[in-house]
């Protein structure tokens, strides 16, 4: 399954809208003993790394039972990171503070979608799910 992104994966990444702003979905299914580790991971980024690079946590919590899913398609937990562009976002990663620490995540997750969003129109929203 897959956890980390790709150098291909950047560069189609960077491909779509280098400079507009963007907020990152990070859906996460941990491994056993994974979530003192991306603890550890969170607290390196928080700190420094991603507010050098115009980072910010919006939103980060625990799924619950889903509603509407397909079975095995629940997430431990949900992250929303909102980025100035998909550029700082590379940059973050390609930080080498941000390597040193890379691995804590790597190790604590058996499964993750990084998806990038932007939103709808000026407002950002155009109705209710």
């Amino acid at each position: 399954m897959a956890v980390d992104p790709t150098g291909a994966d950047l560069k189609e990444f960077l491909a779509e809208d280098p400079d507009g702003p963007v907020v990152m979905l990070n859906l996460l299914r941990f491994a056993d003993g994974g979530r003192e580790s991306y603890a550890a991971y969170a607290e390196a980024l928080s700190g420094v790394i991603l507010p050098r690079h115009g980072g910010e946590v919006l939103y980060a919590g625990d799924g619950g039972s889903p509603l509407v899913a397909e079975r095995g398609q629940e997430w431990d937990a949900v992250l929303l990171v909102r980025y100035p562009s998909r550029t700082a976002f590379a940059r973050m990663v390609a930080d080498p503070e941000y390597q040193q620490v890379t691995a804590l995540r790597t190790a604590a997750l058996t499964e993750a979608v990084l998806q990038p969003t932007r939103p709808w129109g000026p407002a950002g929203a155009r109705g209710a799910g």
